[in-house]
């Protein structure tokens, strides 16, 4: 077990060692202390809870690291933000998509991504002008970059655009469901992709969000709502948002690990993409002979859909670089149960107790699951350094007597 430095009071330590030598020793002389004998010296309790707090991944090599709680406040201020901004753009898409007047969410998402690319712009603009306020890296369009990101974008306008068509074919409440397959087809994709297997508790976890699943669109067939497109959509969309997880992490080092050039090369590609999937899928005609095409409202609501969707792109990429693809797709479960929650209360509908129930084995069986791999993964973690010591003692062939 590897032990951390301790600087004790009236000792002093040599830089990167773990001897310590007591002073006002006589000349000639010298004591060393090892670091276990010095554990025994007490300590003061401050001290202590500053060894307890402080995270050994983040220690610098002068010793000084970032507090754990210092993190864990940073990761649930990121989830939080997370949460906040992709409901409030569910709940704004509902809006626009559920328009009957225009039948476009093609078109929705296409303008969307315009805004966004824009809003890079103009914050690399004002970056310029004010460094001190706004921090944003210069984002000159590189075709090799774009390149680069191209996969990325692929899965990217797949994972918005069924999206998209879930929530318009089955609504904000059981638009849940179709996402909370997000985490099976994580385990799904690597095992295929990544030739990693799942335990067997794992899987059960997996089962039971399934069961969730399967439970939730039985309510919904037996109360009348159910719309077998909606779920065919959200299926889809599940899959693309584990695929995004992945393939966000994969492409960061094209965009030297920086979210706001992603996100910009990410909406470029898009918004190439989309146009002649608006012309194919019949959209242009709709959207010349739209009423409101001159309505100032009508763009003032698709503008501030498009700021959340810059939003979406930043703090997605925020949520996975500060915890893991895993995790996010997790988080990304848990907010649209909330979100679910939100939804029922807002329209003031009427659940069956099995209605919830299928809510509720979906985010039992996604904490489950995400608990069953954190112990999977500190096991693996304190596997490692025990078996690299092994090595350490044992003697090389070399040196091996007959």
């Amino acid at each position: 077990m590897q032990v951390k430095q301790i600087l004790l009071p009236g000792w002093v330590c040599k830089a990167r060692q773990r001897l310590y030598y007591a002073p006002n020793l006589p000349a000639g002389f010298t004591r060393r202390r090892t670091v276990h004998d010095g554990l025994r010296t007490q300590l003061k309790r401050s001290s202590i809870l500053r060894m307890a707090l402080a995270d050994p991944d983040t220690v610098d090599q002068d010793g000084r690291g970032e507090p754990f709680i210092v993190r864990a406040v940073k990761i649930a201020a990121v989830v939080v933000l997370y949460w906040f901004v992709s409901i409030t753009m569910v709940f704004l898409n509902n809006y626009l998509l559920d328009n009957r007047d225009l039948d476009a969410p093609l078109f929705v998402t296409f303008y969307q991504c315009v805004v966004t690319v824009g809003l890079c712009w103009l914050m690399q603009l004002l970056s310029k002008l004010s460094p001190q306020l706004i921090d944003f890296p210069s984002v000159k369009l590189d075709l090799k970059t774009a390149r680069e990101v191209l996969p990325l974008s692929v899965v990217f306008i797949c994972m918005i655009t069924f999206n998209n068509l879930c929530l318009k074919y089955v609504g904000v409440a059981f638009y849940t469901v179709g996402r909370s397959l997000s985490t099976v087809f994580n385990v799904l994709f690597s095992y295929v992709v990544l030739k990693q297997t799942t335990s067997y508790r794992a899987l059960a976890c997996c089962g039971v969000i399934l069961g969730g699943f399967w439970l939730g669109v039985d309510q919904e067939g037996l109360a009348g709502s159910l719309s077998w497109t909606g779920v065919f959509f959200g299926v889809l969309a599940s899959a693309f948002v584990s695929m995004n997880a992945i393939y966000t992490k994969k492409v960061m080092p094209a965009v030297d690990g920086n979210i706001w050039k992603l996100s910009y090369y990410n909406n470029i590609n898009a918004c190439v993409l989309f146009l002649p999937l608006i012309v194919i899928f019949g959209e242009l005609p709709r959207v010349a002979g739209f009423s409101r095409l001159t309505d100032l409202g009508f763009w003032g609501m698709m503008t501030i859909g498009g700021v959340f969707g810059f939003a979406i792109g930043y703090v997605t990429g925020l949520q996975i670089k500060f915890t893991s693809p895993l995790t996010h797709n997790v988080s990304g479960t848990a907010k649209a149960c909330v979100q679910t929650v939100i939804a029922v209360v807002y329209n003031s509908s009427s659940k069956s107790l099995l209605w919830w129930t299928s809510n509720m084995m979906v985010l039992g069986g996604s904490s489950a699951y995400t608990w069953v791999r954190s112990l999977e993964m500190k096991k693996d973690s304190y596997k490692a350094p025990v078996d690299s010591a092994k090595e350490k003692l044992l003697p090389e062939k070399e040196h091996i007597g007959v």
